[in-house]
């Protein structure tokens, strides 16, 4: 039968549709090749020489399950415990292990096993086990217990012979420390198959070295540094979280005197946040007064961002001798001078004055720390402790609570909030599903490769 060409367009235009449906359905098979500036020294969570950084926990999450797990709302949901509960008080706490999980050696997973880690990772607690359930016993109410179970520190491992075997959807199979990390996809994970054969992360890459990759397409993901992800041209997509990392100054010692109070007043008023990031950042971040960034406390708005240099100037001059400061900044860093100089510069309009040192201990620290949680009640307190200040006093689990505690570490003044940046991920097209989240974490065993160029 001859075809009319009318026909022949519609026979033409499913043909099309069917390769293309077929070109974008998810399959299996593959390796992502990531590169990244970011180095994890370690693959156990629980050493506590690991800096948090969201690289270590997006890496960790590959390797070890954890008992409970936040959406993006930061609302605990089943992991490898399938419900839990609190006695009156929120001091003892029982979870549901969810049956049949294995480790990947094969090895099942038992409350047991379970006990065992959850009390490597914390000594403090008192943690038993029975048929089912994992007990776990407080010294004190925690009502977050369920967020604080959800960290990286607190995914599952079994020690044998020195080697941590996990319960998450990669195994390792090639590991050398802060350079390299190669995982194979279990077939037997408990959550499904990852659609991808394998992952392979080369951490400690330059972001030149790491375009060029990029670009080649030997890696389909590479780390976008925040002052770059509104600027980059890159091959594929660049994806930016929301703001998740604070620049902070952290002084040494509490404040010494009231004298010392209105200088320290008076550089948090001299410093012009938004500059530093419109010029130093180029935008890849927002201005921050508080600690935690706004979109995940809600009152962020509630804190000063704004620079008041004629205040400043009067607080100075309420002050008859100024000290000289020394602020020191991570040399590693290439961001951190630039950003100390023009602090230092804006300091000096007000009549401070702050020198750059190189010295182990300075006035003055520069610090970056990441979020760790989406539980804004433990990110809180997550801070507190990467900044080695007293921990924040929660009165309730509210949000009025949590405005309340984190004001009073403020008010200390052993802290001056800075910024909040963005993480941000160049992205192949290559690289299907994706999924951007507003903490940075990766979605990578829902992720799967197209097998044609991008």
């Amino acid at each position: 039968m001859k075809l009319t060409g009318f026909q022949w367009i519609v026979i033409s235009s499913v043909l099309t549709a069917g390769v293309a449906v077929a070109a974008t359905r998810p399959h299996y098979g593959g390796t992502l090749h990531i590169q990244m500036a970011s180095t994890v020294s370690t693959l156990d969570p629980t050493d506590s020489n690991q800096v948090k950084t969201l690289a270590a926990r997006n890496l960790f999450a590959l390797i070890f399950d954890t008992l409970v797990v936040l959406n993006d709302r930061g609302e605990p949901q089943p992991g490898l415990a399938i419900s839990w509960h609190a006695e009156p008080g929120n001091q003892s706490w029982q979870f549901v292990m969810r049956p049949g999980v294995r480790f990947s050696d094969q090895t099942q997973v038992t409350p047991e096993l379970v006990a065992v880690a959850l009390r490597r990772a914390n000594p403090q607690w008192k943690v038993t086990a029975s048929d089912t359930t994992i007990a776990i016993q407080l010294d004190a109410p925690s009502p977050n217990l369920p967020s604080e179970i959800a960290s990286a520190r607190n995914g599952i491992a079994k020690v044998d012979a020195g080697k941590l075997i996990g319960t998450g959807p990669f195994v390792v199979s090639e590991w050398d420390a802060g350079k390299k990390l190669v995982l194979t996809a279990r077939e037997d994970y408990w959550g499904g198959r990852p659609f991808l054969d394998s992952v392979e992360i080369e951490m400690a890459r330059g972001f030149h070295d790491q375009t060029i990759a990029h670009e080649t397409g030997q890696a389909q993901l590479i780390e976008v540094p925040p002052e770059l992800a509104h600027q980059a041209t890159l091959a594929g997509e660049v994806h930016a979280s929301e703001p998740t990392e604070l620049v902070a100054l952290l002084f040494a010692r509490d404040v010494q005197s009231p004298e010392d109070a209105k200088q320290r007043q008076a550089l948090s008023l001299s410093i012009d946040r938004a500059m530093l990031n419109r010029v130093v950042f180029q935008g890849g971040g927002e201005p921050a007064g508080g600690l935690l960034p706004g979109w995940l406390s809600g009152y962020g708005f509630l804190f000063t961002v704004k620079a008041d240099l004629p205040r400043a100037q009067q607080l100075r001059a309420e002050v008859p001798q100024a000290p000289l400061w020394s602020l020191g900044f991570d040399a590693n860093d290439p961001l951190a001078r630039l950003l100390a100089q023009r602090i230092a510069l804006n300091a000096n309009d007000a009549g401070l004055r702050l020198q750059l040192a190189n010295q182990s201990n300075p006035d003055i620290r520069l610090v970056r720390v990441g979020l760790v949680s989406l539980d804004s009640h433990l990110a809180l307190a997550e801070v507190s402790k990467s900044l080695g200040i007293p921990a924040p006093h929660f009165l309730g689990n509210s949000a009025d609570d949590l405005y309340h505690a984190e004001n009073a570490m403020l008010q200390s003044q052993r802290v001056i909030p800075l910024l909040h940046l963005e993480t941000a991920w160049a992205v192949s097209k290559t690289v299907r599903n994706w999924e951007d989240t507003g903490d940075g974490t990766w979605q990578v065993p829902d992720v799967w490769l197209t097998t044609g160029k991008p």
